[in-house]
């Protein structure tokens, strides 16, 4: 067995915080040596959970719908590779689910992007993403996320597509008519690239 899918199924045999998981561990993730393109996300909720599918809900449909990609183009890990900052659903809280299990990025993220040469663009949604990779983030993620060629051409920040986001969407019309088109722009880029 190669490196690569030797580490894929050292992280998805990880059971380092099973204690601490209401459905136990399912470490959902996709990767291929030869993706461009790395979505980091938050964590997966129960419908991913359940599914071993990253994105296979509500906020996968509205994050396709940003992308413009249908469900083949989107789970074509040879292209795509999906990562989020908690690689299982980490449980209920009082206003949705928890935040990311905090050892999963420190353990598995560097070890991947290593693995993961041909990456040129990291989408990273949602305040975990953002926190963790770019660190100096702006005082709110709607800044982060307006201000987001402040971070090309490496990062792209966006907000989570959750439907629990309506009212952000609504209160930051400029989202939809600027940062979606200029994402679209960089994936096409990204597609002309050899």
């Amino acid at each position: 067995m190669d490196r690569f899918k030797q580490l894929l199924q050292e992280i998805r045999g990880c059971r380092v915080c099973a204690e601490q998981l209401p459905l136990g561990p399912r470490p959902v993730l996709r990767a291929s040596r030869t993706a461009r393109l790395l979505i980091i996300g938050q964590a997966p909720g129960t419908r991913v959970h359940a599914t071993g599918i990253p994105w296979n809900d509500p906020s996968g449909d509205r994050l396709r719908d940003w992308l413009q990609l249908d469900r083949d183009r989107f789970y074509d890990e040879s292209r795509i590779a999906i990562i989020p900052m908690g690689l299982c659903y980490p449980g209920k809280g009082s206003s949705g689910d928890l935040p990311p299990r905090p050892e999963c990025a420190p353990l598995w993220h560097e070890r991947l992007l290593q693995a993961l040469p041909e990456l040129r663009l990291r989408l990273l949604i949602g305040k975990y993403a953002q926190d963790y990779y770019l660190g100096t983030r702006r005082q709110s993620l709607a800044e982060t996320v307006r201000h987001y060629r402040d971070y090309l051409p490496d990062y792209f920040p966006l907000p989570h597509p959750s439907p629990r986001n309506i009212r952000w969407f609504r209160n930051h019309p400029w989202f939809e008519a600027e940062v979606i088109p200029a994402l679209r722009e960089q994936l096409g880029l990204l597609q002309g690239q050899h």
